[in-house]
């Protein structure tokens, strides 16, 4: 923890002729609690130990008066512990007050403890064991007790702090036999009837139960906070001290001022140098990020362990009558009582684990509805029950926008309240789930009390957005698929394919609405799916192939260019062209493979016509999702350099949509490619965006008119102008234009006389193989 240097400061405050100086303390880094200079307690260690070292050498010179000066440095040590702990109670931050006000008391009850031994020995003349003083000791007991189980790493549950006791309690419950075994094994049994004497043994067991306490609740993590550390030595230190009292009383060697005494001392001292420590950088309440680490074995096993040496020692300890001594008979049934009752605890918690683990096995985390695990497990379980039974299957439509607009703490926030409308809508008439996404599954079961249409009309409406809703733009609408089961239906799984079908066609008639699955649908879609895996297959295969339609000079009539045009020779379907499945292509992310090896291709093919016609380029067209990859621009030089192809002759063809919806990086990539020569020409200019501005900076070399302005040339006068607009733009541009479509000869006399460079049209050829383009005789 770190700290800022102590510092006081003054501050003069003044109000009206008033006027006082106010202390301020400097606050502590983390939790902002005040923090107190550690100089006095320091020092206050310091002196304790340099008086725990006087009395151990005052004890091991036997000097006069030793049982006295080691009482008196006993209760002194103490007393100043506890006062150390007090002070750091004021010191500490709130979580950790408990504990320390808890350490105070149980310090406070040892000084007194102490005091009363002290005043009893000198009165009586002999060892004191009164029941006033095991009661204060009992007491101190307790409360150290409650101090450990309040620092901040112990169970916070109830059930919790009850097994971390019993674990403490096992262990020390094993160690009498033990105990007994070791410390009483040569004493005569008439040296024993003293049950003063006996029930000493109990001093040492109860200081490792506590030790074992303060083990389970120092935590896996490491490393241990520090104090926990030294108090831990302050324990073993007074279960080592009170083994060898023990021993020594039952022996009769035990005189007070033996160099024994020492080690209490050293146990208070051990606790008041913890109170110097600062406090853990979690205890400002900030519940910490991050799963907590699993306890190592030995700590869950800790408990236990002591008990495999009690059940030796029981057997050892038997007298040669066959009698087991009555203190190790009883602590031998107080500790299968204990065990049991452990063992209950653990058998309960167990329970509560399944339970725990089966509600989040089926649980949905953000809505607190069923899974996708419970959903289908209940459709199976319908369906064994007997039809007729259906599944609504919703999506949100613009629920990726809200993301990304908003982020998804706002879609988490969003989806949690859509779920609590769908569950007032659907009520007790099914179960709704939620799949994973912005996906839901509503399961209406046989005895529906209601149809699935009324069903998802009710569902519609709850999702419709309430006012104010609509304006801050956070409320997605709803697609619905509904899928009866029925005989085509083998498994769950084709209900809800049914079920995922609909919902996309009612996605595709425009969103908020909902479609139920029939037999054409899903014809339809086993065709789509079928295509889409051929199409994967379609470039390994070589079912592709390239035709070029030429593009001519209006001017010469000479042909000097044309357009790759890709066709799939499906080996069922017969010849597709590109409106068939470039569409599929480009949703599956299949385009890119496509274009690759497109591009490839026409290179190879246009080096091959340089060699009859050197002037000749080839135009390829390129897909948005392609121009948005980093390696287009590897995927063109390695195709060209592969080809042998000089960059001008290759013209890449962009949409306007395309180009519109790129990006900053986009728009460099193109300036790369125009640097290594590459021409671009911008296709189906007129049908997109549009944008004047966009022209500025793409780095186009022509403009492509859209056919459907070219196909009105010879009927519509306000498409001729456009026509002749976009031309005198593409001059003040520098760029040169291509008319495509033109079919007839009025158009191609109408975009000669507007003054376009180029055509491309059936009226100039339809698209065909490379080679027969030298071949096309001269449209002039």
């Amino acid at each position: 923890m770190v700290r800022r240097p102590w510092l006081v400061r003054t501050v003069e405050v003044c109000a009206g002729e008033r006027a006082g100086a106010i202390t301020v303390l400097p606050q502590d880094a983390v939790s902002g609690v005040p923090t107190r200079p550690l100089f006095l307690p320091r020092l206050g260690a310091v002196v304790a130990s340099v008086v725990v070292a006087l009395e151990l050498g005052w004890l091991l010179a036997a000097l006069p008066g030793a049982a006295l000066v080691s009482d008196l440095t006993a209760t002194g040590l103490a007393s100043w512990a506890s006062y150390a702990c007090a002070r750091t109670m004021r010191r500490h931050p709130a979580p950790l007050r408990l504990f320390w006000a808890l350490l105070a008391l149980t310090m406070g009850l040892a000084a007194a403890g102490r005091l009363l031994w002290t005043v009893d020995r000198l009165r009586a003349g002999e060892l004191p064991h009164t029941p006033l003083i095991g009661a204060v000791f009992t007491a101190g007991i307790v409360t150290g007790t409650a101090a450990l189980l309040a620092a901040l790493t112990a169970p916070r549950s109830a059930v919790g702090r009850a097994r971390t006791v019993l674990d403490g309690v096992i262990v020390g419950l094993a160690l009498i036999p033990i105990g007994w075994v070791v410390v009483f094994r040569d004493i005569a049994a008439a040296d024993l009837d003293d049950p003063l004497r006996t029930l000493g043994l109990l001093y040492p067991m109860i200081d490792l139960m506590q030790l074992t306490i303060l083990v389970a609740v120092a935590g896996p993590a490491r490393p241990v906070w520090r104090p926990l550390t030294l108090i831990g030595a302050s324990l073993a230190t007074r279960a080592g001290a009170d083994a060898v009292y023990v021993s020594l009383v039952a022996h009769g060697s035990y005189a007070p001022g033996h160099p024994i005494d020492v080690c209490w001392p050293l146990s208070y001292l051990l606790i008041g140098i913890a109170t110097t420590r600062t406090p853990p950088p979690t205890c400002d309440g900030v519940e910490e990020i991050g799963e907590s680490p699993l306890p190592s074995w030995w700590r869950v096993a800790l408990p236990y362990l002591p008990v495999g040496g009690a059940i030796i020692a029981v057997v050892l300890a038997r007298r040669p009558t066959g009698q087991t001594p009555t203190l190790v008979f009883v602590g031998m049934m107080t500790l299968l009582g204990v065990l049991a009752l452990r063992q209950g605890l653990a058998a309960n918690e167990n329970l509560r684990l399944v339970a725990r683990l089966r509600w989040l096995a089926y649980t949905d985390q953000l809505t607190g509805l069923p899974n996708r695990l419970m959903f289908n497990r209940r459709l199976r379980q319908a369906l064994r029950e007997g039809p007729p039974v259906a599944v609504l299957l919703l999506d949100l439509d613009g629920f990726k926008q809200v993301n990304d607009r908003f982020g998804h703490s706002t879609g988490d926030t969003l989806l949690t309240s859509i779920a609590v409308r769908m569950r007032t809508a659907v009520g007790d008439d099914g179960m709704i789930a939620r799949l994973g996404g912005d996906e839901f599954a509503v399961l209406v079961g046989g005895d529906r009390p209601v149809s699935p249409e009324r069903l998802t009309e009710r569902l519609l409406a709850a999702l419709q957005p309430s006012p104010g809703e609509e304006d801050v733009g956070v409320h997605p609408s709803a697609s619905i698929g509904i899928a009866e089961f029925g005989p085509q239906h083998a498994t769950h799984t084709d209900l809800l394919r049914d079920a995922d079908i609909a919902m996309y066609a009612a996605k595709a008639a425009g969103k908020s609405a909902y479609r139920t699955c029939t037999p054409t649908l899903r014809e339809s879609a086993v065709t789509r799916a079928e295509l889409i895996a051929d199409l994967r297959r379609a470039v390994d295969e070589q079912q592709l192939h390239l035709e070029y339609q030429p593009i001519v000079d209006l001017a010469t009539g000479a042909v000097r260019s044309a357009e790759a045009l890709v066709r799939w020779r499906h080996p069922r379907l017969g010849l597709l062209a590109p409106a068939a499945f470039l569409p599929l292509a480009e949703e599956t992310g299949l385009i890119v493979p496509i274009d690759r090896w497109v591009i490839h291709e026409a290179c190879r093919a246009a080096a091959t016509w340089r060699v009859r016609v050197p002037e000749a380029t080839v135009a390829v067209n390129i897909a948005a999702a392609h121009l948005r990859r980093p390696d287009l621009i590897a995927t063109v030089t390695a195709a060209t350099a592969t080809a042998g192809l000089a960059p001008r002759a290759l013209t890449l063809e962009l949409t306007e949509s395309a180009l519109i919806d790129g990006s900053e990086a986009v728009l460099e990539r193109l300036a790369q490619l125009r640097e290594l020569g590459i021409r671009i020409a911008i296709d189906d200019f007129g049908t997109g965006y549009s944008s004047l501005s966009y022209l500025h900076r793409i780095p186009a070399t022509e403009l492509k008119i859209d056919r459907s302005f070219v196909a009105r040339l010879d009927t519509d006068t306000r498409a001729y102008a456009t026509v002749e607009m976009v031309t005198r733009l593409a001059g003040a541009f520098d760029l040169a234009v291509v008319a495509e479509g033109v079919e007839t000869e009025g158009q191609h006399a109408a975009v000669t006389a507007i003054g376009c460079v180029h055509g491309q049209g059936f009226r100039y050829g339809r698209p065909g193989a490379l080679a027969a383009l030298a071949a096309l005789p001269s449209p002039r």
